[in-house]
């Protein structure tokens, strides 16, 4: 259609000076500073996998990560507005510091997949708190949100990559100092964050909904309602919400929210736990000196590309949120073919669909929240954000089970194959 991409930018445009005007630094900051301790210490442990479980398939890691996140996020928003902010972060820093502190000090297998299990509790109560609040701050907030969760798996995977091949760090030094980092969460909730909001009930519109001379357009009927009559506290609307009330506004949310994020969950976290182990080359053709160094490069390349795209929602948006999570499905035939046939011709091409990777899927987790800032009603808003962030962490749980399944298989064929280097990679961790 002529002059579409002139109204595309000028929209983008026109968006970018809302935003500096309306945006408050503080607030970035401080959901910046929640998404990164958040899911630090979740992508830590999925880096470290390779080193928790030696040849044990990786899946397992992953389950211990994802299961009791996923059984919190399904039955905690309905209940969860009962409990204050405030203790729901202390709660939070205090799970997943000891989980961490298991993981490191644990000599049996048992006891550091109960150590990851307690940082899966923080880190999913997190999530579940923390978008429920970007309702009361607006866009910015979940702008601020969506980048720091990306910084998070750039800076947890590149920092056990520094820590174990760089400085040479043990992995109980390495887990033991990932333990102390979820101290930064209360200096950013209760020290950097404007709770004056918090604490009135008030609700701040996504910014991007007044972009000066386009009212008629960006902003839907309950949106602009929402910008011209007060709304109540959230939190005391959704306890007078029945379960029931609750249980039929997510059965609303399934088809345009929590299928495509589910679908991208559990195409990418495949891709990482049950095929990226396998996608190996003679060292002699590779960057690395050792087997082992493959699978955390790897899980390094593919969080630079979530931080991007996570970090992206100011600037370029997607709509449609069914594409991406194709595409996510895609590669994930495409790498598993490669994992089977070794066709590709260099470990340089993986490299380059791995980062792809990590771009859809960032792009798909923050425009998901994005898109129900704008489509769904103010009064509901809080309750949704937390409910469908269960969505990724189902996709990640049933990637963890057929990770689980898909990893060996793999390594066998190619050891039968003649190819042994996936039974070395695990020879290599300690």
């Amino acid at each position: 259609m002529p002059g579409a991409p002139s109204s595309s930018w000028s929209q983008t445009a026109a968006r970018l000076r809302t935003m500096a005007q309306h945006t408050d630094a503080r607030v970035a900051l401080a959901f910046w500073l929640l998404g990164l301790v958040n899911n630090v210490i979740y992508v830590i442990v999925l880096s470290a996998a390779q080193d928790l479980v030696g040849s044990a398939p990786k899946g397992l890691v992953l389950l211990a990560d994802v299961m009791p996140s996923l059984l919190l996020k399904t039955l905690a928003p309905y209940a969860v507005q009962r409990i204050p902010y405030a203790a729901r972060v202390l709660l939070c820093v205090a799970l997943s510091a000891a989980g961490m502190v298991l993981v490191a000090a644990a000599g049996s297998l048992s006891v550091k997949v109960l150590g990851v299990a307690l940082a899966s509790v923080s880190s999913g109560g997190g999530e579940l708190s923390f978008l429920g609040l970007t309702h009361y701050y607006g866009h910015v907030a979940l702008a601020g949100w969506g980048s720091g969760t990306g910084a998070a798996g750039l800076i947890g995977a590149g920092l056990y990559v520094v820590l174990r091949d760089w400085w040479g760090f043990s992995v109980r030094a390495s887990l033991l100092f990932s333990a102390c980092l979820p101290v930064m969460m209360l200096v950013s909730f209760f020290g950097v964050l404007p709770r004056k909001a918090l604490r009135r009930g008030d609700v701040q519109p996504p910014s991007y909904e007044r972009v000066p001379g386009r009212e008629s357009e960006d902003v839907p009927p309950h949106a602009a309602s929402a910008l011209l009559e007060p709304v109540p506290s959230v939190s005391e609307a959704a306890r007078a919400r029945s379960i029931g009330e609750n249980m039929r506004r997510t059965r609303q949310l399934v088809v345009p929210y929590m299928v495509p994020l589910f679908l991208v969950y559990l195409a990418e976290y495949t891709i990482n736990q049950g095929v990226a182990p396998t996608l190996l080359f003679p060292l002699e053709q590779s960057p690395f000196a050792e087997y082992r160094e493959f699978y955390p490069f790897y899980g390094f390349l593919y969080q630079l590309g979530v931080f991007i795209s996570r970090s992206s929602i100011a600037v370029f948006r997607v709509h449609d949120l069914y594409s991406p999570a194709l595409l996510q499905v895609g590669n994930l035939a495409f790498l598993t073919a490669h994992a089977t046939l070794f066709f590709l011709p260099s470990v340089y091409v993986v490299f380059a669909v791995v980062f792809w990777e990590g771009l859809l899927g960032g792009a798909t987790y923050v425009n998901c929240f994005a898109e129900m800032m704008e489509q769904v009603p103010a009064e509901e808003r809080e309750f949704s954000l937390g409910a469908v962030s269960v969505a990724d962490s189902a996709g990640i749980c049933l990637a963890g089970v057929v990770g689980i399944l898909l990893e060996p298989a793999l390594c066998g064929y190619q050891v039968a194959q003649g190819r042994n280097w996936c039974r070395q990679a695990g020879q290599g961790a300690g």
